[in-house]
């Protein structure tokens, strides 16, 4: 699903009126429409109070052209004018003077704190105050009564963006923005729903058809794609029936020291049941016979040392190589890390310390082959790019790297990121119960595994993260996030697979909603 500026959402909008032969009050119609018919087929009528507040431009008439739905439909409704300035927006005049026909209740006018209406925890708060087209921060009045809103404890439903956040900088202040337990987003999702910085205002969300112009959301080129099981589905290779391990690609996993064997077999495991016809792994001395033991599938070399690797020797080929995991960084494997990448051409999947050296080394990075990839946690992240002053600046700061040295970088977390020069996928999968230790090993090798059966590297990172976080959403139907560990991730990508031919339920719902299941 494609995320849009607000640039190119006005444009959608123009564009739209201009090819249905419709007005603006008419899309407005349109649009809160939607809106009421999703209330309405939740509330079924129940007797709730249900405060709309409405501010005075394009986002305030959508309030009001909700507020008459609802009042024609026996609804108990109060609508609020939050008198942010005296200009009112044409649609939001038109669908003012509609109300007044529709109720016999005036819009109550708020031009200060004094005017706060009580707000019962069993009420409805909609917010329609601020759009998209926010450029900054709301008056103190007005932000105080976002606060007001949140101190009440009711249900907060936000029309397509909450007020007070941007599409395209962090808010100044967490006090100046509804903190909504659910937005109806108009026609796409925003950038701002995923980021670690704003997130937390977007508790749920849900995609709303306005009807924009279908041709040019097919052609408009994304800041970012929302990925879902509609854009993996086609990555999915089928093994033909004639195939033999050997089809399906050799893995190498390059890790572990003294103590930390298990990132290694953690990563072999996942590449394995990933897909991986065969999986070798290189190992200090240390570590052999626990990995032959823990994991008879597998092939193991070792290096000379004991306790951490210090001269990689390989003499075959392999179709994908995963490096980092458990690797610690001794002198000596730094040295020996720097002369295996200038030899290099296969692909890449670099992880853990492994990263940590490419930040520590920084000539180390222009000896990995192009379309490698990168996997860091944030704080190795912070470490390969320095440290940035927020969401915005930090992906400015990756798609800088991966122009540079033609990466492709994972940015682990909720709402993982995969970028590739200018472009942003966003996953939709995963759960708090993907922190935990190990998380990390299982989709470096599930994405190396996916490199190895022939997979294009963009694909492998997002289909690698997509079936990684969808493994831990399956295992969370059944334990609690605080359970689940490395070794059921692993466990689950084989129920990963088996959901992507699974055809969801008929539903009212939008096919993506964060926090359920896409």
């Amino acid at each position: 699903m494609k995320i849009l500026s607000k640039e190119q959402i006005y444009k959608a909008d123009q564009i739209t009126l201009k090819r249905q032969q419709i007005t603006s009050t008419e899309l407005m119609e349109r649009a809160a429409t939607e809106v009421f018919n999703w209330m309405h087929s939740r509330l079924n009528g129940a007797p709730v109070l249900i405060r709309v507040f409405c501010g005075i431009g394009n986002n305030g008439g959508d309030g009001l052209v909700l507020s008459r739905h609802l009042v024609n439909h026996g609804y108990n409704v109060i609508t609020y004018v939050v008198n942010c300035s005296n200009e009112r927006s044409n649609d939001f005049l038109i669908n003012y003077e509609r109300l007044r026909q529709a109720s016999k209740k005036w819009p109550e006018l708020l031009k200060c704190e004094s005017d706060f209406p009580e707000i019962s925890p069993d009420d409805i708060i909609v917010d329609a105050i601020f759009g998209i087209g926010l450029k900054r921060p709301a008056d103190d009045w007005i932000q105080r009564l976002f606060q007001h809103f949140r101190k009440s404890k009711a249900f907060t439903l936000s029309i397509d963006m909450p007020s007070g956040l941007y599409t395209d900088k962090i808010p100044e202040s967490e006090d100046a923005v509804v903190w909504s337990h659910y937005t109806l987003s108009f026609q796409v999702p925003k950038l701002v729903f995923f980021l670690p910085d704003t997130a937390k205002f977007v508790d749920r969300w849900e995609v709303i058809d306005i009807g924009l112009d279908q041709d040019f959301l097919n052609d408009a080129i994304s800041i970012a794609d929302y990925i879902g099981k509609p854009e993996v589905l086609p990555f999915y290779k089928i093994h033909d029936k004639f195939s033999h391990k050997g089809t399906f690609g050799h893995v190498l996993i390059i890790g572990g020291s003294y103590g930390k064997i298990g990132a290694v077999q953690l990563a072999s495991r996942a590449a394995l049941v990933s897909g991986a016809g065969l999986v070798t792994t290189f190992i200090p001395k240390c570590g052999y016979t626990a990995l032959q033991t823990a994991l008879p599938e597998i092939m193991v070399m070792t290096d000379v040392n004991d306790d951490f690797i210090s001269n990689i020797k390989v003499d075959q080929p392999f179709n994908a190589i995963g490096i980092g995991v458990g690797l610690g960084t001794h002198p000596d494997t730094v040295m020996a890390i720097e002369s295996f990448l200038k030899s290099q051409k296969t692909p890449l999947v670099i992880d853990a310390d492994a990263i940590n050296m490419l930040s520590s080394h920084k000539k180390l990075i222009q000896y990995i082959p192009e379309l490698t990839i990168l996997t860091p946690h944030p704080k190795e992240l912070e470490r390969l790019i320095g440290k940035w002053k927020d969401d915005f600046d930090k992906i400015k700061k990756v798609k800088r790297l991966s122009k540079k040295y033609n990466l492709i970088v994972v940015i682990k977390g909720f709402n993982t990121m995969i970028i590739l020069h200018d472009q942003v996928y966003i996953n939709s999968t995963g759960n708090p119960g993907l922190a935990t230790a190990g998380s990390g090993d299982v989709l470096t090798g599930i994405i190396t595994g996916l490199l190895a059966q022939g997979y294009e590297p963009l694909q492998s990172a997002i289909f690698g993260v997509y079936l990684h976080g969808k493994s831990a959403d399956l295992l969370a139907h059944n334990m609690a996030y605080q359970c689940i560990t490395a070794s059921d991730v692993i466990d689950g990508i084989s129920n990963a697979y088996t959901d992507l031919f699974v055809q969801p339920e008929i539903s009212n719902e939008s096919s993506y909603s964060n926090g359920s299941e896409n």
